[in-house]
């Protein structure tokens, strides 16, 4: 009887000993696996909200350090800071108009003084100003143009010669479903959507011998503060055409653009990748 209690205890404490030496070994090699953006850094413009927002910490995430824009100071700026430097990587916002071609240099310059390079840029911030086109007026039409595609150019060219110094990076062009098909009431949004996917693919082919890649992201029917004055039921009604049966989050964005930030990538620019739940397709 003694015996036996002697062999099972020196089984069970094999058996510990074992998954102990096993467990650790697995932590070991947890903690030193790479996260897909470490040692990258990171510019996104317009993330102190919904994707934009969902972009800079999923980037944090998996390692980078993260400088984003704001038009004006606001306590999401200050929570944003505060959340992304809690996961152990360096953050800083620059309030600036990403519209304003002067301001973007300005901050692109800082950006590169502060962090000494920029890997990514991610052209997010936009708006929207919806209208039919015989009620829109041309202050609806010039602000969305301006802000959502003029500021791709602003950032993009004031970017583009440090990743050609570094001789190479990544630029996301937020783009959208309705870049590709137009929507009734949204021709201001639609033109500048598309508009920012010729952007992308010129680039593409005018800096890939310097090493930088450029893509689109076109995201379908997420749900943003942009998509909040929706109501529920009409929201339900959309999911229902589209194939998934879901509307997106922020994070189902995100995660398409760590992949374009990220080498592995590294063989794919120019080109749009939806993200929409087979919405448009």
């Amino acid at each position: 009887m003694q015996s036996g209690i002697r062999r099972f205890v020196t089984t069970r404490n094999l058996l510990f000993s074992h998954s102990f030496s096993t467990f650790a070994t697995n932590n070991a090699l947890n903690h030193n696996i790479m996260k897909l953006l470490e040692g990258k850094t990171a510019l996104v413009t317009g993330a102190t909200r919904g994707i934009g927002r969902a972009i800079a910490v999923k980037f944090a995430q998996e390692g980078a350090n993260v400088a984003f824009t704001y038009r004006q100071i606001n306590s999401n700026a200050e929570e944003l800071i505060k959340e992304i430097e809690a996961l152990g990587v360096k953050c800083k916002g620059y309030a600036a108009d990403a519209a304003d071609y002067a301001a973007t240099e300005a901050v692109v310059k800082d950006v590169a003084g502060d962090f000494g390079r920029i890997d990514i840029l991610v052209n997010n911030a936009g708006i929207t100003k919806d209208g039919l086109i015989l009620r829109m007026t041309e202050e609806q039409w010039d602000a969305v143009i301006t802000t959502n595609l003029k500021s791709a150019f602003n950032f993009t060219r004031a970017v583009v010669p440090v990743m050609a110094k570094q001789r190479g990076g990544s630029i996301i062009n937020m783009s959208s479903v309705v870049g590709e098909n137009g929507n009734a009431g949204q021709c201001n949004y639609a033109a500048s959507k598309a508009g920012l996917i010729g952007l992308a693919k010129s680039i593409a082919k005018e800096m890939g011998p310097r090493g930088i890649r450029c893509n689109c992201i076109a995201p379908g029917f997420i749900v943003t503060d942009m998509t909040s004055a929706i109501s529920e039921e009409m929201r339900a009604e959309w999911a229902k055409t589209i194939p998934l049966r879901r509307a997106g989050t922020p994070e189902d964005v995100a995660n398409v653009a760590v992949f374009l930030g990220s080498d592995m990538s590294a063989y794919v620019s120019g080109q749009v990748i939806n993200c929409c739940g087979a919405m448009s397709c």
